[in-house]
């Protein structure tokens, strides 16, 4: 019998695979051509263009769904910029940060300073108050006379830190160019989030929004088309079948139009195909690999659950017939386990409705004649991936004796 791992070892240095290059499928693989966002290339191109005539250009938005091309986009006009400001001797910086990334605004702020040339000694990553990291910044714009755009990500992150600890940042990024006598700050903002703006003050809105673009979701058909386009590079000739393509434009279409997530999908079923050393990329690889994706967002969602909800859920495993009067009785004994002051019934019942409408759990009325109605509720995944996920979490070591 031969050795599993030779066999699989052997085959990679034979070149036995049916991806042959999985750059193509990375979420940071910038294509040649972006497919069907001509419209949106030429609005953000000629909103950022004034800055190479030594203009600042106005702050940008871009809006849209998750895996519309917004961050494709951006990066794809910054490079370009990019390569026409190294033929010239005009200063321009292009800084990048995804506001998910930092978890604090000092470190995002802190990103910015690094890409800007500071050094560890010039801006720490503590120490500083927020307002001297951008003072020290400004200055140095001053002082060399830099113009640049500064892109934030998912910046409705931002804008809700911001909200919550009543920090000023995004309106001193905006209004950066009423202290500059030299050079320029201009600021791009991306967001999922199309109510981003309730979170923002009022002084900010007019100024951060001086242009907006919203990018509109790609229909299957194009999810398709942008599939055969990164498969035609990324795979060997005739690797992928067509209802594999079609489910994961369907499943990735069939959502919210979500390219992104369609290409990892198709990269993911092409891994559980090579692993098995086969030769095509089937619909039933594609089932796999959208199991497995769920079930790893449903892990990290249920980490990140604060302890009330995850006691909730925990009662829900212990309950037997599962109505909203017993979870709730099996939750206050939870809570005196592990020495918590429990919640309100009322708010416990706005909990199940907000883990009801992440699909972890699903809730159905029973009329229960003279006693009048209950809603019962009922796992959608199973008992074993949650309590994995909870040993997992921060609150562990909390729990660890009620898992």
């Amino acid at each position: 019998m031969s050795d599993p791992i030779d066999k699989i070892l052997d085959a990679v240095e034979a070149g036995e695979s049916i991806i042959k290059n999985r750059e193509i499928l990375k979420l940071d693989y910038i294509p040649k051509t972006i497919q069907y966002r001509d419209p949106e290339l030429e609005k953000v191109t000629q909103s950022l263009s004034p800055i190479l005539k030594q203009s600042r250009p106005s702050n940008l938005l871009l809006y849209g769904e998750p895996g519309t091309g917004k961050t494709l986009v951006i990066k794809k006009v910054i490079k370009k910029i990019k390569e026409k400001v190294i033929k010239s001797n005009f200063p321009i910086n292009v800084a990048y940060t995804n506001s998910k990334n930092e978890t604090a605004i000092y470190g995002l702020i802190v990103s910015l300073g690094r890409q800007l040339g500071f050094s560890e000694k010039e801006l720490p990553t503590t120490g500083l108050a927020i307002s001297e990291v951008f003072k020290r910044i400004l200055k140095k714009i001053n002082e060399e006379k830099l113009n640049i755009i500064f892109v934030i990500d998912e910046i409705d992150h931002l804008a809700k830190q911001a909200q919550k600890t009543g920090n000023d940042i995004l309106y001193q990024l905006t209004r950066a160019n009423e202290r500059l006598e030299q050079g320029s700050l201009t600021l791009v903002g991306i967001s999922n989030d199309l109510t981003f703006r309730d979170y923002l003050d009022p002084r900010v809105i007019s100024s951060l929004g001086e242009e907006e673009i919203v990018f509109t979701n790609y229909t299957p058909e194009q999810i398709t088309t942008i599939l055969k386009d990164r498969i035609k590079d990324a795979f060997i000739e005739n690797s992928v079948e067509k209802p594999a393509l079609d489910l994961c434009a369907g499943l990735a279409g069939g959502e919210h139009g979500d390219a992104r997530r369609a290409i990892d999908l198709l990269l993911k079923a092409g891994e559980i195909a090579d692993r098995r050393q086969l030769k095509k990329v089937t619909d039933k690889h594609v089932r796999e690999a959208y199991e497995n994706i769920e079930e790893r967002a449903v892990k990290t969602a249920l980490k990140a659950y604060p302890i009330h909800k995850k006691l909730i859920i925990l009662a829900i495993i212990r309950s037997k017939n599962f109505s909203t009067g017993e979870i709730y009785l099996i939750y206050k004994n939870l809570c005196k386990a592990i020495g918590r002051d429990e919640l309100s019934n009322r708010r416990i019942t706005q909990m199940l409705s907000n883990i009801e409408e992440f699909g972890i759990i699903s809730g159905r009325i029973v009329n229960q004649g003279s006693h009048g109605s209950t809603k019962k509720y009922e796992l959608k995944i199973t008992s074993e991936i949650i309590k994995k996920a909870f040993e997992e979490s921060k609150d562990s070591s909390t729990l660890k004796d009620i898992i």
